[in-house]
């Protein structure tokens, strides 16, 4: 009898790099590096080392010292690793100088994020955002160690005199490129007609950091059955659904995770994607509080709302997972200064954080604790806002029966 041969894929090993600065203190970089490894594990990875090195700034050639990547080298090798992942985007020389260093896989925090965007996209319009993504990303950073990308165009004559593989490479990308912003400007024309069509509803949008419990939370409110777990980016594509509360229907939507360092290219190639951020009249900012850097979280998610230009909407502060925070209760007549460790949930409702110039609510979308608080606040604002563009309707909200 023949043995059962495992055919799944083998999980691959790494390592993990990140370098202490004058900006980044080592509790920081514990932190980056904790989410780098729920990146790795999120895209199929496994975890065997850290590795961290106190500088004025990373190394501009090897982004750590020599003794640092020699002692990297050495462990790559003696433990077979497969990948070495570093925490900051790596310029295109670095990537060149540590591959031949530690010949292996080489990834920075940017090409991880974008390996599980590309695992994660299910739909033609974030395949095409998240291929168009990597190929900017890689446009800089072509070397003899690509893959020749000539043999994917045939035909006699495509190659110019005296042209390199790597400048043809090169060119064959930026001729992609451009596809594929053209094919983006096709979808998003036709995404404009789905919103059009959708005008007349009050529209509300889901945003915060990545694998806050927005998903959980978006099945919750529409009564669906949407995909969600416990990994960075569960949500890619925008999902939209009618939810009524009372009498008013309005729109619900969900959409992609934001994350500290979040790539550039990401956030221009997804930009069609954000516009159900930036046409909602409502947002929803969920935030994990049951995390211990939430506070950074925010204004992770406060910047990317800037940068996208929708940061100007009535925007709700919704603090989910609180059957999961945790807080050290102080002793009677204890006189240290409260810290996050020891406040407790009221504590927090009178705090700068629910006080901080926006309503805010404190919920578990798990247990379904506070949600009907959630869907009042929801249906006051919706209301507010639908009476506002039609006022005729606003008359009969108040006609006498």
């Amino acid at each position: 009898m023949p043995k059962n041969i495992d055919t799944s894929p083998k999980q691959e090993t790494a390592v993990l790099i990140g370098v202490i600065t004058l900006n980044q203190d080592e509790n920081t970089v514990k932190e980056y590096l904790d989410e780098l490894s729920f990146l790795l594990e999120t895209a199929g990875g496994k975890e065997l080392k850290r590795f961290t090195q106190k500088l004025e700034r990373p190394h501009p050639n090897t982004f750590v010292g020599q003794g640092k990547i020699d002692e990297i080298s050495h462990f790559v090798k003696e433990n077979e690793v497969d990948v070495a992942v570093f925490d900051d985007e790596l310029s295109p020389s670095q990537l060149r100088n540590i591959e031949k260093i530690l010949n292996c896989k080489i990834l920075d925090r940017n090409n991880l994020i974008l390996d599980i965007f590309a695992r994660r996209a299910k739909t033609a319009q974030s395949k095409t955002q998240v291929e168009l993504a990597q190929l900017q990303y890689m446009l800089p950073r072509l070397s003899r160690m690509w893959t020749h990308l000539e043999r994917q165009q045939g035909g006699i004559g495509m190659r110019g005199p005296g042209e390199t593989e790597i400048e043809t490479d090169r060119r064959i990308i930026r001729n992609k490129i451009t596809l594929l912003k053209e094919k983006l400007k096709t979808i998003d024309k036709q995404n404009q007609v789905q919103r059009k069509n959708r005008k007349n509803l009050v529209r509300v949008a889901l945003v915060g950091y990545t694998n806050v419990g927005k998903s959980t939370l978006m099945n919750l409110l529409s009564k669906s059955d949407m995909f969600a777990e416990n990994k960075l980016f569960a949500t890619l594509d925008t999902t939209v659904r009618k939810v009524v509360i009372e009498n008013l229907p309005f729109l619900l939507s969900d959409t992609v995770g934001f994350i500290r360092k979040l790539p550039h290219a990401l956030v221009e190639s997804f930009k069609s994607t954000l516009d159900e951020v930036r046409e909602a009249d409502i947002l929803l900012h969920v935030v994990d509080i049951s995390h211990p850097n939430f506070e950074e979280q925010i204004q992770v998610v406060k910047q990317t709302l800037e940068d996208i230009h929708a940061s100007d909407k009535p925007i709700f502060v919704v603090f989910n997972k609180i059957d999961i925070y945790s807080h050290i209760e102080k002793e009677p007549f204890d006189l240290t200064p409260s810290t996050k460790q020891n406040l407790t949930i009221e504590d927090l409702k009178n705090s700068w954080m629910a006080k901080d110039n926006t309503s805010s609510i404190f919920i578990s979308a798990k247990n379904k604790q506070n949600i009907n608080d959630l869907k009042k606040m929801i249906y006051d604002k919706a209301k507010e806002i639908h009476c506002k563009r039609y006022p005729y309707e606003n008359l009969l909200y108040h006609m006498p029966e």
